[in-house]
């Protein structure tokens, strides 16, 4: 979709809104937002889209933790705003040697091994860094969440495979909202 940088604005104001709703109706608070599928891919590059975004979570609750990856445009536009951003990277998806994700149409775009995944996490954590598809090393900034898609089957499994594999190499496991 092409949205006006309004239009994307309401419609993030509209989902925010409707979620926080759900969340008050369970005894939960909303800690962060994070734009989903091509809305957070766009938003990694498009400066307007990004500002759109930012300024739509700034209105409804300048408390929120917005996910991004470091140094994208969501990130920056973030940051230049004053909201918190959580930098986020991605154990279960192969990157590109600019640091972008390899689209899902591209075979071994997803990694569905436990064990690799863990080991990737621990990478990406404690050496800031990441193999690309091309087998080049991608330098990654601060890390303070990790992605794993939950539309895969075995998403419970890999998540409890990636805890275990950082717990085991000595990294704290906790709520971004406790350090940021």
């Amino acid at each position: 979709m092409k949205l006006s940088r309004e239009e994307a604005k309401n419609y993030i104001i509209y989902q925010i809104g409707a979620l926080q709703a759900f969340a008050k109706t369970t005894g939960v608070k909303l800690q962060h937002v994070k734009p989903h599928g091509a809305l957070y891919n766009m938003a990694m590059k498009d400066t307007v889209l990004a500002k759109a975004i930012v300024e739509a979570i700034g209105t409804v609750d300048s408390g929120l933790i917005v996910f991004a990856i470091a140094e994208s445009e969501l990130a920056k536009a973030a940051s230049k705003t004053g909201l918190r951003v959580a930098c986020e990277v991605f154990a279960d998806r192969a990157y590109n040697s600019d640091g972008s994700l390899v689209s899902r149409a591209v075979s071994g775009a997803v990694i569905e091994d436990p064990r690799v995944i863990a080991e990737r996490a621990v990478r990406m954590v404690k050496e800031k860094r990441v193999t690309a598809m091309d087998g080049k090393t991608v330098e990654l900034d601060d890390v303070h969440t990790i992605c794993v898609h939950g539309d895969n089957l075995e998403a419970v499994a890999l998540v409890k495979a990636l805890r275990k594999g950082l717990e085991q190499a000595g990294v704290e496991v906790a709520s971004v909202g406790n350090f940021l």
